[in-house]
């Protein structure tokens, strides 16, 4: 059961992202992303808005550095063998790259890692209970297993697979051109805690 819902919440969330930008233009990527900061600015702080938008930018700036795409700035001293192939390449990665899909693929890509950063954020204040969480489930199976309980495989599989859904609802929300809250980020790191947490405690133990 756990890998029949793995499998298709995967199979299911890359054809909705790849799906998406085919029908959203890229500015109304921007434009998300553009109205997310101005929130994390009220709700954050300023200090914390720019904190996030810098994590943010530091990662496109290495994912833009590890693309396998030469630049014309990389290239050997030039020829005229050199230069007529290098506008060759220069006109299909043109042609290929510069069309409103691979533009909404980027402008995605830049609003999925925002609020990837902004959930980043929330995790040090959240620690504690994501801790406690975990600590709570493991102290359960370890009394259960102790006392002779019977573990449930039923209810350990459905908070395992709440867990999977969760995380890959999660990747959707980072996508979907849609404005969110950062507060409503902050219930990710919480719910797949208390699933898990629910899953350990049903995990079968011996001894």
């Amino acid at each position: 059961m756990i890998r029949f819902v793995s499998t298709a919440s995967l199979v299911a969330l890359l054809i909705l992202v790849l799906y998406l930008p085919s029908a959203t233009p890229p500015e109304r990527f921007i434009d998300h992303l553009r109205m997310e900061h101005a929130l994390a600015v009220k709700f954050w702080g300023h200090n914390h808005a720019m904190r996030i938008l810098s994590r943010m930018l530091d990662w496109q700036a290495a994912a833009q550095q590890a693309s396998p795409l030469p630049s014309p700035t990389d290239a050997p001293a030039p020829n005229p063998v050199d230069l007529v192939v290098a506008k060759q390449m220069a006109d299909v990665n043109h042609r290929l790259f510069n069309n409103p899909y691979f533009r909404s693929i980027d402008t995605l890509l830049a609003l999925a890692t925002y609020r990837l950063s902004v959930l980043i954020e929330w995790l040090p204040s959240l620690l504690a209970f994501l801790l406690a969480a975990l600590f709570d489930g493991c102290l359960l199976r370890i009394v259960k297993s102790k006392e002779f309980l019977q573990h449930n495989p039923e209810m350990f599989a459905l908070h395992a697979c709440a867990s999977i859904i969760t995380a890959c609802a999660t990747v959707l929300a980072f996508v979907l051109p849609i404005t969110l809250h950062p507060l409503v980020l902050s219930i990710v790191p919480v719910a797949i805690s208390v699933f898990a947490s629910r899953a350990l405690a049903d995990f079968h133990r011996r001894g």
